[in-house]
């Protein structure tokens, strides 16, 4: 999927991580992130019982770390767009942007806020508590940021088997943005997202954030920038469907669970399995509403 020939995306919409900014971590190890991984990858599990799980303890610095200044993703063509993955990232959320700002208060009635975007490298510092790399990217409730660290876009695909693509990594990002819409919605406030297993809240709040990103997905290629009074992104081919679901399905819990321990517990459920996260992801590809993507009072999953 690629973003439309003379499209124009405006810079300081995407921070970049300046190493911390409130805490940090002591203590933890690499055994402890794999397994936690586990548990909160694609950012819907809860960051603050991630970070006892990694460290035992986190410590409040009590103010910025850093010299204070903040860095943004530049101002950035299409043609970099498809070419650069911070701008890339940058381009997409501007998209997202557009197009729930125009859906949310259609179909839910609900006035939709900005999320702050941080492309981090490494490590940073949030409202949840510390995080890695290794944590993948994910959206922190308490202080409504989506945390993105580009890299892990080569770890979808030589880690958990992923064809990769730009398809692909923009649906990571829709996602994590889903949970957002989640939160101004109140349904991430609704669910139980400490519990697991195959009908959890946890896993509900998941492939509601798939669903979602489907029906950003499903609009892009006829979203128009209101900036430029061009469309977003060209249409969608069959390729790239291929590629985002394949994304989807990669990080399927069954899919992680085979991959790491050789065998599938359903009771460890905490983002749903390939075959689910790829159907919710198509119901909202095909025109599904966000009342369609209420997997929170779907009797089924």
């Amino acid at each position: 999927m690629t973003f439309n020939e003379g499209g124009q995306f405006e810079g300081g919409r995407v921070r970049k991580g300046s190493g911390g900014r409130r805490g940090a971590v002591v203590g933890g190890g690499i055994g402890a992130i794999v397994v936690a991984l586990l548990a909160v990858f694609l950012g819907g599990g809860d960051l603050g019982q991630l970070t006892g799980a990694l460290s035992g303890a986190v410590q409040d610095a009590g103010a910025p770390v850093g010299d204070g200044q903040e860095q943004y993703v530049d101002a950035c063509s299409a043609q970099e767009a498809n070419a650069d993955r911070e701008c890339r990232l940058s381009a997409t959320v501007q998209s997202l942007d557009a197009y729930w700002g125009r859906v949310l208060p259609e179909q839910a009635g609900v006035s939709y806020s900005l999320p702050p975007v941080e492309s981090f490298s490494g490590s940073t510092t949030t409202a949840c508590g510390a995080a890695s790399s290794a944590t993948g990217p994910f959206y922190c409730p308490p202080d409504r940021t989506v945390y993105v660290d580009v890299s892990f876009f080569d770890q979808l695909s030589s880690q958990f088997g992923a064809e990769g693509g730009p398809l692909a990594e923009e649906y990571v990002v829709a996602h994590e943005v889903g949970h957002h819409v989640e939160q101004l919605t109140g349904a991430m406030d609704a669910a139980a997202r400490g519990g697991s297993g195959p009908e959890s809240d946890s896993v509900r709040i998941e492939l509601m954030a798939d669903c979602l990103a489907g029906m950003w997905a499903g609009s892009a290629a006829t979203e128009v920038d209101p900036d430029t009074g061009v469309t977003f992104l060209d249409p969608i081919s069959q390729d790239q469907l291929r590629q985002a679901l394949d994304a989807a399905a990669a990080v399927g819990d069954d899919r992680i669970q085979q991959q790491a321990t050789g065998q599938v517990d359903p009771e460890g459920f905490t983002h749903g399995t390939s075959e689910q996260r790829m159907r919710w992801f198509t119901v909202g590809y095909e025109g599904g509403t966000v009342q369609d993507c209420d997997a929170l009072s779907a009797r089924t999953l």
